[in-house]
């Protein structure tokens, strides 16, 4: 039977269950990757789990998102994943060093290889023909103990790319095309396969952009083929030994399959606040914008940051205009130091940020009361920026470097004939800035280091024998875990923190949700559809957790917030009529009998409304396992039980 090249690298890696499309599998998993705003939590659980030492072929801890240490409680997390990774045989790579995604794809991805990482944009390593997905930390504190990713089978789209990128036109570009086509919610449940003869037109870093930025449609992940693509940039990078060619069979079958032919697309933008907010710079008009930032995990590599030096050779960044430039690592930043790029940024007046994701996270950089900014970065919801009214437009670093010159969106189109840019033949290669774990033979000796805002992972009760409780919250459609639990300088470094975090818990939607939620000792929040998409940040579910919210019912949920909500021990439950929606009102008492009863019944739970009096269906589209994790009160009480 004829393969697709995800189902290739699936099947290969099944442990648990069989490659049936909607069925539930588990996944041996090769490599894991962490960030410090993630990081600490899932350090915590791994330790709880009590495996002395990783069972992965690699794994590694980055430092890169809370990297500003306005305070010791930074600092204090860096010092703890730094000594956990040394002690318990992970690789540390070390604040300054860079994004993760970036840093992954220089320097330890590999083809053919799964990846897991508690950050959203782990299949950026789908650039280069990995099976890499973004999860929740305690998903990756049990893929570094030993055991097994679960996911549901996937549906494979197959994107088909012909012809060839005009000029100035970008492969984030290609990306907005496909978000404009199938939305935030298309590629729920689908994992993103592109093929066809305009594959071999792109770069590794051009893949990657597509790649990363295709966790904003939902995705379980997105991939491209191995080619003599993928065999040259692992080259430059004296990788060529991890390469291995990958591509799908002659005759695979794909569940759904999108042409774009890369010729016909010009430079575009999403607009506030959607991702999929999709309009071409001709659509927009002449946009007066305030700031410019480029970099983020989507667009900093050594080839967009050589576009935009070229962009910027000479000329000054118009006087109204802030532009702050973010390289993706520190192998990016040398190597613009080396060959006078970086120069050429300071001299037109762009401020040069540390290799981090910044402003990305709302580190920083906030845009001015109700400012436009243009940002190379994957998402522009709603007050993520740092500042609650500000207008993020997602755009190209071709687009946005131009934009900074002229002080309006600007289509790159205008700057006339574009050079060829090449990725080199061979990158600066220095890892000093990753510190190898110590032996095994050594690693008792290892102390690992606590600061005081490093709490205790916070446990989850059984399911109990009736749900009956308040409903504490009623929101709408594409609730992200930006509402959910928002990140930012001020709630960042609350990360190893659950109770003082979770003091910040939906307060873009209800600042007085979490001391009602507190008032109640127990609760149920009622969603729309999409609930949670955005980060994988588990905080969103553990803060929740904390508060004693015990359900959660929604028209519709993203794949990974779910999953968090069900190894935080919460019942995610959707509804079978959406008008029952309607139906529900905040402050409404919802009761849920037997509910571990009713889940090992099937999947039907019925729900009563004890306010009106009124009874309705939902539907909890759970796994078996997922079910049992649930009766026990989450993943870690699961785990300690079947140990």
């Amino acid at each position: 039977m004829a393969l697709a090249l995800a189902e290739k690298i699936l099947n290969a890696h099944i442990v648990d269950g069989k490659p049936e499309k909607g069925s539930e599998v588990g996944l041996k998993i090769d490599q894991t990757l962490t960030q410090d705003a993630t990081g600490t939590m899932a350090y915590l659980e791994f330790e709880a789990m009590g495996v002395p030492r990783v069972k992965t072929e690699r794994s590694v801890a980055y430092i890169d998102h809370n990297t500003l240490q306005n305070g010791f409680e930074n600092a204090d997390d860096h010092r703890f994943i730094g000594s956990v990774c040394k002690k318990h045989g992970i690789y540390f790579s070390r604040p300054g060093n860079g994004i993760c995604h970036q840093v992954h794809l220089e320097r330890f991805g590999a083809p053919g290889k799964t990846l897991i990482g508690s950050d959203s944009h782990t299949p950026t390593g789908g650039g280069i023909g990995m099976i890499a997905i973004g999860a929740g930390g305690m998903d990756v504190a049990v893929a570094m103990g030993g055991g097994a990713y679960y996911i549901t089978y996937p549906q494979i789209v197959n994107v088909r790319l012909t012809g060839k990128l005009q000029p100035w036109v970008a492969a984030k570009d290609v990306i907005l095309e496909v978000l404009k086509r199938l939305s935030v919610k298309g590629g729920v449940g689908k994992i993103i396969e592109y093929s066809g003869d305009g594959v071999k037109t792109l770069s590794v870093p051009e893949r990657a952009t597509i790649t990363n930025m295709g966790a904003e449609l939902g995705a379980t992940t997105s991939i491209f083929p191995s080619d003599e693509v993928t065999k040259s940039f692992l080259k430059a990078q004296g990788r060529e030994s991890v390469y291995v060619p990958l591509s799908a069979d002659d005759g695979a079958v794909y569940d759904e399959v999108v042409e774009i032919d890369l010729g016909a697309l010009v430079p575009m933008a999403a607009c506030p606040h959607s991702p999929d907010n999709v309009k071409t710079c001709e659509e927009i008009g002449k946009l007066k914008i305030d700031q410019v930032c480029i970099g983020s995990c989507t667009n900093s590599s050594l080839l967009d940051m050589l576009k935009v030096a070229y962009i910027l050779k000479g000329k000054t960044v118009y006087p109204d205009v802030s532009l702050s430039i973010a390289p993706g690592s520190k192998q990016v930043l040398n190597m613009l130091a080396e060959n006078g790029a970086l120069s050429v940024m300071i001299d037109a007046g762009a401020r040069i940020l540390e290799s981090a994701c910044g402003p990305c996270i709302g580190m920083g950089q906030s845009p001015n009361s109700a400012g436009i900014s243009l940002r190379t970065f994957n998402r522009n919801f709603e007050g993520r920026s740092g500042t609650k009214d500000g207008q993020v437009y997602l755009v190209s670093p071709e687009l946005a470097a131009a934009s900074a010159l002229t002080g309006y969106l600007t289509d790159p189109r205008t700057l006339g004939d574009m050079p060829d840019f090449e990725i080199p033949k061979e990158f600066k290669i220095n890892d000093n800035m990753i510190v190898p774990p110590v032996s095994e033979s050594k690693m008792d000796s290892v102390e690992v280091l606590r600061g005081p805002n490093i709490k205790p992972f916070p446990s989850a009760q059984p399911l109990s024998d009736v749900i009956s409780a308040q409903i504490a919250l009623k929101v709408g459609d594409n609730i992200t875990t930006d509402h959910i639990m928002p990140a930012g300088a001020k709630i960042l470094p609350l990360r190893s923190n659950i109770p003082k975090i979770s003091k910040f818990c939906f307060a873009v939607c209800d600042e007085a949700f979490p001391d009602r939620a507190l008032a109640l000792g127990k609760s149920i929040v009622v969603g729309g559809s999409n609930y949670g998409q955005g980060s994988s940040r588990e905080h969103a579910a553990l803060a929740p957790m904390y508060l004693g919210v015990k359900a959660v019912i929604t028209k519709s949920f993203a794949r990974i917030h779910m999953a968090n909500l069900v190894n935080a021990g919460i019942l995610p439950l959707t509804f079978v009529n959406e008008a029952d929606y309607d139906a529900v009102s905040q402050g409404d008492t919802l009761t849920i009998e037997a509910p571990a009863k009713q889940l090992e019944a099937g999947d039907e739970v019925t729900v009563t409304n004890t306010t009106t009096g009124k009874a309705f269906k939902t539907k909890a589209s759970l796994s078996d396992r997922q079910k049992a994790i649930l009766t026990a009160g989450g993943l870690i009480n699961y785990t300690g039980k079947k140990n």
